[in-house]
């Protein structure tokens, strides 16, 4: 199957001051934290598929109605498949599709980054909250 590439309209690519830039858009859809952690706990189980419940319990601190949001909104963007299996109760099954498993990636260097800086991003509020005590 070859993927499918749409280019943004003229006058919309790298222009985060647009709504129809796809960068913007996209950060619109993946910048929750509860997102990348469900593309991440999907990567790692890649190619095999996870169970809500077992999302749910990787996830510390989601909660049932938030994973469920989630993980729709990523289905509806085609990142992330989900079969449901019919039994009583129903065994709802989370994959990530390939465009989803591509994601990974720039999500995993943003990660690394973070490991790399937020002690400095903490020093920096911290500096920042005693100058506005001191005022």
């Amino acid at each position: 199957m070859t993927p499918r590439t749409t280019h943004a309209p003229a006058g919309t690519r790298g222009d985060l001051f647009d709504p129809l830039c796809p960068t913007r858009r996209l950060l619109d859809r993946i910048g929750g934290k509860w997102t990348s952690m469900a593309v991440k706990v999907l990567a790692e189980a890649s190619p095999d598929e996870v169970r809500f419940a077992e999302l749910q319990r990787r996830m510390a601190g989601v909660s049932q109605k938030m994973l469920s949001v989630t993980l729709q909104a990523l289905c509806r963007d085609g990142l992330v498949s989900r079969r449901v299996e019919t039994t009583v109760p129903p065994r709802v099954y989370y994959g990530l599709t390939e465009l989803g498993l591509s994601l990974e990636i720039p999500l995993a260097a943003v990660r690394q980054w973070a490991e790399e800086h937020m002690a400095e991003i903490d020093r920096a509020q911290q500096s920042a909250d005693a100058v506005t005590e001191d005022t």
